[in-house]
């Protein structure tokens, strides 16, 4: 089937078996390999993209399901290369990842979140990562990071 999405601001257009996961196409087909596959079962949270704006576990849909939506992965956080979007200096400041396996998931959580609104509480920087699982960090420096991009992000 021919599919057709526009990922991380740029447009692709390729032929993909119907059965391919959203999390392979844009592992394997674009290279995309922020995107990580943990579980398969949309549990762990390290596929999560946003989809259309709204977060979505890439492993859990299939490409053909994003054919003429937009998808940003974590590769088009940063504003151009070799710079980290405010999101990113965070997380790496306050030690808001250790291992960095769930970090592309739980970066774009809160990027849903704080692209949303502004001056977010601790309670709604953990609901928003609670859909990542994480055995390295137990979250503190994940919600510091989150506070402090809320904070240094000018949307």
């Amino acid at each position: 089937m021919r599919v057709a999405m526009v990922v991380n601001g740029r447009p692709y257009e390729r032929d993909v078996e119907p059965r391919l996961t959203l999390a392979d196409f844009l592992r394997d087909e674009l290279g995309l390999y922020g995107t990580h596959v943990g579980c398969e079962e949309g549990a762990c949270g390290a596929c999560t993209i946003l989809l259309n704006g709204r977060s979505a576990r890439s492993c859990l849909l299939f490409a053909v399901q994003a054919d003429g939506a937009e998808v940003k992965t974590v590769e088009g956080l940063a504003p151009a290369p070799g710079e980290l979007h405010p999101l990113q200096a965070a997380f790496r400041a306050h030690h808001g990842l250790q291992c960095g396996f769930c970090t592309p998931g739980a970066l774009l959580a809160a990027y849903e979140l704080l692209a949303e609104r502004k001056n977010v509480s601790d309670e709604e920087i953990r609901v928003a990562l609670s859909g990542v699982l994480c055995r390295c960090t137990g979250y503190n420096g994940m919600v510091d990071a989150v506070r402090a991009a809320d904070r240094e992000w000018e949307r």
